[in-house]
């Protein structure tokens, strides 16, 4: 008899030890079995619970962690793609800022060459112009071209004069510019020869 009850209490206590060992790895929940609590009021200070308090008819859900776990990692993933995204939008827009500025910049580019082409091609021609009214007046007596010059201002004038001497230069003559000074009034000659002087 004394054996049995020996028997019994360890099996009692070995019973208690096992619950007291899945309760504490979180297989079970038995702190709030009468038996158990006395034992954990006895030997511990804080009932501390290894699991959160569930209802009765509430289970342990390890899919519903994992789940919970996939959803916070998949946030933020979802957070890491938004801030590249704004970093593509960023880099595209600054691209973009770039490439239409390059544009611009190619556009005024064009139009300068247009316009310097303009200007040479209206500088070519004037000097076409020029070299003709230059062999029209060498073409014609003195007189009657030193009328003509009287008449036009002081830079078409100049024009023509170095359009002759040049056109003289080339052909090894004597440049009729001095001839045609010589005939003109004093004061307007004086004047055309300080400016060519100044303006070489």
């Amino acid at each position: 008899m004394g054996k049995f009850i020996v028997m019994l209490l360890l099996v009692v206590v070995m019973a208690l030890g096992g619950i007291i060992w899945f309760d504490y790895l979180g297989v079970i929940d038995a702190k709030d079995i009468p038996p158990i609590s006395w034992i954990y009021g006895w030997f511990f200070k804080e009932n501390a619970r290894s699991q959160p308090l569930t209802q009765p008819d509430e289970t342990i859900n390890i899919d519903s962690e994992r789940l919970l776990a996939l959803y916070e990692a998949h946030e933020l993933r979802k957070m890491e793609i938004e801030r590249k995204k704004q970093e593509i939008d960023y880099s595209s827009n600054e691209i973009k800022r770039i490439a239409e500025e390059l544009e611009e910049r190619e556009k005024a580019l064009d139009d300068r060459e247009k316009s310097l082409i303009g200007q040479a091609t209206d500088a070519d021609v004037k000097s076409r112009n020029v070299e003709q009214f230059s062999l029209y007046l060498t073409s014609m007596p003195p007189n009657e071209a030193v009328e003509i010059i009287s008449k036009m201002d002081d830079q078409d004038i100049i024009d023509a004069f170095r359009k002759t001497e040049e056109l003289a230069r080339a052909q090894d003559k004597m440049s009729l510019v001095s001839v045609w000074l010589s005939r003109m009034d004093p004061a307007r000659a004086a004047e055309l020869q300080r400016k060519m002087t100044l303006r070489p």
